[in-house]
């Protein structure tokens, strides 16, 4: 069921840089999540989103993560062990205001304690914020 405003969530696929066939895996799942943005980007791949128990290579790591969910850099390491070496992080938190909001300082530091470089940020949606994490070798061959 798509709600008359989510139609404009479709470019959110657009917005993230997902490619059609990307292998994306999903973290930090829970009811608070954007469903218009997963099925956009379901859409966009042309298959579901990996869970963490998957084994495979991954394109894009979308990380759900709020501010009681522990450990932000040891979630990122977690999170870099299945990606592609061009591969992307894409950490999604409530916008200011919003239940379990993530200050973007927060991101910042935790990202180079991770061996990730912080890139660009991106409104995801009505309640969610993304922030893209890259490994710094790839952040320099990006542009």
């Amino acid at each position: 069921m798509v709600a008359a405003g989510d139609a404009g969530n479709a470019d959110v696929a657009d917005k993230l840089g997902i490619e059609t066939g990307a292998v994306v895996q999903e973290l930090g799942w829970d009811e608070d999540v954007d469903d218009a943005l997963r099925g956009a980007v379901e859409e966009r791949i042309g298959s579901d989103l990996l869970d963490e128990d998957a084994d495979e290579v991954v394109d894009v790591v979308l990380l759900w993560w709020r501010e009681d969910d522990g450990d932000l850099v040891d979630t990122l390491m977690d999170a870099i062990g299945p990606l592609a070496d061009n591969g992307v992080i894409w950490v999604l938190t409530p916008k200011t205001g919003r239940d379990g909001h993530v200050e973007p300082s927060d991101i910042a530091e935790a990202a180079p304690t991770a061996g990730l470089a912080q890139t660009s940020s991106v409104s995801a949606g009505p309640d969610w914020v993304a922030t893209r994490l890259v490994s710094p070798k790839s952040a320099k061959s990006k542009r």
